[in-house]
C-alpha cells in the first residue's frame, strides 16, 4: 500500500461526536500516524479568546461559542494537511455536516453514556454537564443530536477497545473515504 502521508495528507478529516468520545485523543494519535497537523477547536478558542470555555458559556453564552466554532470551520483552520477535532455540539448546527463535508473527510466517534460519563467527570471544563446528573443530561443531549450525529458520517464506536485499534479502524476509514473524496472532486 502506497504510504498514506502521499497518497491523501492533503485532504482533512473533521473527527466528530459527543464530548468524552475520545475526538482530541484518537484525533493526536492519528495526526501523528499521517504526519498531520492535529487542531482541536475547542482549545484553539480558548486559546484566541483567552478564556477556559465554561467562562466563554458563562460570560457570553452557547449561541456565541457556537458561533466560534463556526467560524474557525469556514475560516479559522488551514484547508489541507489536518485532522480537527471538532466540538461536540458543531454538527447539530444547521449546514455544518455539508460545510465540513466540502472540506474533507468526516467521522464520528460514539461511545455508551456510562463510559461518556466515565471519561468527562473529572473534568471541569465539560458545561453542558454542569448538573446534579450528568448522566442523565448526556443521555438527553445525545438523544437530541443522534440524528446529527448518524448523518455526519462513518461512526466508530470508542467502547472497550484499545486506542491502537480505534486508531487504526479510524485509519482505513478515513484513508477509503479520503480516496473517494479526492476522486468526488476530480474535474
Amino acid at each position: 500500500m502506497n504510504d498514506p502521508r502521499q497518497t491523501t495528507s492533503h485532504i482533512n478529516l473533521y473527527l466528530v461526536g459527543f464530548m468524552g468520545t475520545g475526538k482530541t485523543t484518537v484525533g493526536r494519535a492519528l495526526a501523528q500516524r499521517l504526519g498531520m497537523q492535529m487542531i482541536d477547536i475547542d482549545a484553539e478558542i480558548e486559546r484566541r479568546e483567552g478564556m477556559p470555555i465554561p467562562e466563554i458559556f458563562r460570560e457570553r453564552g452557547e449561541p456565541v461559542f457556537r458561533e466560534m466554532e463556526r467560524a474557525f470551520i469556514t475560516s479559522g483552520h488551514p484547508a489541507t494537511g489536518c485532522v480537527v477535532s471538532c466540538g461536540g455540539g458543531l454538527v447539530v448546527q444547521p449546514g455544518m455536516i455539508e460545510e465540513l463535508r466540502r472540506r474533507g473527510v468526516v467521522i464520528c466517534l460514539t461511545a455508551r453514556p456510562e463510559t461518556i460519563l466515565a471519561r468527562t467527570q473529572t473534568h471541569k471544563n465539560r458545561p453542558l454537564l454542569d448538573t446534579d446528573d450528568p448522566l442523565a443530561r448526556i443521555r438527553e443531549l445525545l438523544e437530541k443530536r443522534e440524528a446529527a450525529y448518524r448523518a455526519a458520517g462513518t461512526q466508530v464506536l470508542t467502547d472497550m477497545r484499545p486506542l491502537s485499534e480505534i486508531v487504526g479502524h479510524v485509519q482505513r476509514v478515513y484513508l477509503r473515504e479520503a480516496r473517494e473524496f479526492r476522486a468526488s472532486a476530480a474535474p
